[in-house]
């Protein structure tokens, strides 16, 4: 168990809190079986995801990056939200101001019922075409599983289709990166389940401290950025958040009960 003082200090900032952020990486939906990029499960077929998850990989063989992606949208289909995602969920109805900015793309903070996410790396649950024919929006749902071909063609101009996440050596869409931005100017600020070490993502926690906000990492091991923040505490997010959630949901916890 968590040392009870570290808990009682993040319960204490977030009591009196009005406007709270979280940004949340792969060890959030790690309880409900979604593999890791850097994890035991980080391999497939003998290829890192780092290998597949590039513009390059698909120019060179999208068949291969589509069968990986296939395999991802199967498997994370089965997945059901846990108790860290059941938990962030009750924040986004109890703070008057809550931002959820998540690195993850399986689109399990959304089935929770998490208000207010802004999908940093896209959903692997929607598409877009390879070739940006203009026709189309930039990126649509498609949740048709498995796709009946492979890789699936854009049914507006017959080319490929690209799923709509963000590879690596792609930038975020600047929207999307303005949001979050203006989103680490809160009361706390707490980094969830990522390794930070993926950039602009990993530069949130001390932008965030440098707003003046209360900054707390959860991770099963330190980070670059453990050392720079005000609270950091080494456990799986689904044990932390629910010691964290019990104090809040105590009536009598400094003075605000849920």
């Amino acid at each position: 168990m968590q040392d009870a003082n570290a808990i009682d200090r993040i319960v204490k900032k977030l009591s009196s809190a009005r406007s709270v952020t979280v940004l949340t990486g792969a060890g959030v939906s790690a309880a409900s079986g979604v593999p890791t990029f850097r994890g035991k499960d980080g391999r497939w077929k003998s290829y890192r995801a780092e290998s597949l998850a590039t513009p390059e990989a698909f120019a060179e063989n999208p068949q291969l990056v589509w069968e990986w992606y296939q395999w991802r949208r199967q498997l994370i289909a089965n997945c059901e939200p846990k108790k860290a995602h059941e938990v962030l969920a009750s924040w986004s109805r109890r703070f008057d101001d809550f931002t959820l900015i998540t690195q993850n793309v399986d689109g399990l903070h959304e089935r929770a019922g998490t208000g207010n996410v802004i999908r940093f790396h896209g959903s692997i649950w929607e598409v877009r075409c390879w070739s940006g024919c203009r026709d189309a929006p930039d990126r649509w749902l498609n949740e048709i599983i498995p796709f009946p071909e492979v890789p699936p063609h854009c049914p507006y101009c017959g080319g490929l289709l690209r799923p709509g996440v963000v590879w690596f050596g792609e930038g975020i869409d600047p929207e999307i990166l303005e949001r979050s931005f203006v989103a680490v100017t809160c009361d706390v600020f707490l980094a969830i389940g990522t390794s930070s070490r993926v950039h602009p993502a990993a530069s949130l926690s001390n932008a965030a401290k440098a707003a003046g906000a209360t900054t707390v990492e959860i991770n099963l091991e330190p980070t670059p950025v453990s050392s720079q923040l005000n609270l950091s505490l080494e456990g799986a997010a689904e044990t932390i958040l629910e010691q964290i959630d019990q104090g809040l949901s105590k009536p009598n916890a400094f003075g605000k009960g849920i």
